[in-house]
């Protein structure tokens, strides 16, 4: 089997991984007034192919997953650029992970780092006229804090939590699942 034909096969796996996981949630939106947002691990399989494999294939993975999720993980989106930013451009911004794949844990924080950007950028665009008058007790009067803070919400606890895991991972028989098998 070629290095390529190994490449696509793990990137399938990951892709498959991370869709499976999303079926595992913990749904938190309504604990902030009924808006969405949830704790999973979709970003963990994405994470670890990009630092495997590097920025390209992360990227990839990232876009199909994100593009699978909105379709078969009940995604949800007032238009099409909501659909793209929040779902197929959020996910495939983890696998920019794959710029630092010699620093691992530096990779994992600036994946999760870039998913809040494109995830806040569409709060304060695509958003921004579903912004609530309160919220988390407090007025909101600017888009830019209500999506710092909706997306806040459920962005810092994956965050934490994929970033755990590749720590984990990268102490585990040396980081050896981290560093591509070929």
């Amino acid at each position: 089997m070629s290095k390529n034909t190994k490449i696509v096969c793990e990137a399938a796996v990951m892709t498959a991984l991370a869709l499976a996981l999303s079926y595992v949630k913990i749904p938190i939106g309504l604990a902030f007034g009924g808006f969405g947002g949830s704790i999973d691990f979709v970003m963990i399989p994405i994470l670890v192919l990009a630092i495997r494999r590097g920025f390209g294939w992360g990227v990839a993975c990232g876009l199909v997953f994100g593009t699978l999720k909105f379709f078969f993980a009940g995604g949800v989106a007032i238009n099409w650029q909501s659909m793209l930013l929040d779902y197929s451009l959020a996910y495939a911004a983890v696998g920019f992970a794959g710029l630092l794949k010699k620093a691992p844990v530096a990779g994992a924080v600036l994946g999760c780092v870039c998913r809040f950007i494109i995830h806040y950028i569409s709060g304060v665009t695509i958003y921004a006229m579903w912004m609530p008058e309160e919220f988390m007790d407090m007025t909101m009067t600017s888009p830019a804090v209500y999506s710092l803070l909706y997306n806040g919400t459920y962005m810092v606890p994956n965050s934490i939590i994929a970033i755990i895991v590749i720590i984990i991972l990268s102490r585990v028989n040396k980081g050896s699942i981290l560093k591509p098998a070929d």
